[in-house]
Parts: structure tokens; sequence; C-alpha cells
């Protein structure tokens, strides 16, 4: 299998089938996750808006964290990738310790993530498709599909992007819903 970490889709289909439906609305997720957080310095990165600690600097730590567990820890049964196999972390960790890296380190961490997260996706479809079964078995036994991780990967972002949208616009007033093309 290639080792080509690029995204498999930019965009979801209009009328596709469903991988590719699933796998172009995670990177049209991903794309405005980057786009709301691009052209900022460390300050504009730890920035919060109103009573909430969320920046967006946390947010790129959060979401590399979360891509690791749903897509290399659960979806294939691998142990944490770095920084998360050497850290002791509370509940708060990621979103605490990303005000001590700089936007290089936080902008790497998620895009290296999204890569491996991209791989570990091509091999799960090689192995079974959509309906790929995890590695991980929730507490009732059951092992979710990678159909369903992918949704509640999507889930997870869309929730996020959204926080992105009102913390950009409270630096500098940037809006929009899709990145400029």
């Amino acid at each position: 299998m290639s080792e080509n970490t690029e995204p498999l889709l930019e965009e979801p289909p209009v009328a596709g089938n469903e991988i590719d439906t699933l796998l172009g609305s995670l990177e049209r997720q991903r794309r405005t996750l980057a786009w709301k957080c691009a052209g900022l310095d460390a300050a504009g990165l730890r920035m919060t808006a109103a009573a909430s600690k969320i920046s967006l600097g946390g947010l790129l730590k959060h979401l590399a964290l979360v891509e690791d567990d749903v897509l290399s820890q659960k979806l294939l049964g691998r142990e944490p990738a770095p920084p998360w196999d050497t850290v002791d972390r509370d509940a708060d960790w990621e979103w605490s310790s990303a005000a001590g890296d700089t936007p290089e380190q936080l902008m790497a961490l998620w895009q290296d993530t999204a890569a491996r997260s991209r791989a570990n996706v091509r091999q799960a479809l090689a192995d079974g498709g959509v309906g790929h079964l995890a590695a991980f078995t929730d507490s009732r036994g059951q092992s979710p599909s990678l159909r369903r991780l992918l949704i509640d990967l999507i889930e997870e972002y869309a929730r996020h992007v959204g926080h992105a949208d009102l913390i950009r616009e409270s630096i500098d007033g940037l809006v929009g819903e899709d990145p400029p093309r």
C-alpha cells in the first residue's frame, strides 16, 4: 500500500458513493479548521472568545489527539503516537499545553496526525471497506465500523470548526463557511 498521505477527496461529491461522501466531508472539516488557524502567530492561537478556555491552538492539539485515538488506536489497535505516548495528561492537557507550543509545532502535530489517519483509513478500506470493524470494543462488547468512526470524527470536527469560526472572527474578523479556493 502506498504511504501517500494526501486527502482522498477534497470535497464531498454531490452524488457520490458512501465512502467518498464520508471522506470528502471529513476533509472539508479539516480544510476549514486549517483555514481558520492559518496565518496566526502564537498569541493569535492562544486567544479565546468570551468565557471559554478554547483556543485555536488548543483545537489543533485536541483534534490531533482525537484523530490519533479514533483512527489509529480504536480503528487499528495501535499504541498512542507521540506526544500522546509519553505524557501523563489530565482531561485538559491538550488544551492547556497548547499555549506553550509554537504555531509551527501545533500545525505540524495536527497535519502529521491527519496524514497518519488518512493512511490508516486507506488500510482499513483495503482490509474490509467502510464496514471494517475497529480493533476497539466498547463497554457493551461492540466494535464500531469504520463508517461509524468516520461519522463520529466528522461530528467532532464540525462542532469544533464552529468554535474555530467564532474565535477567528473575534481575533481579526475572518468569517466564512469554506476556505477560498
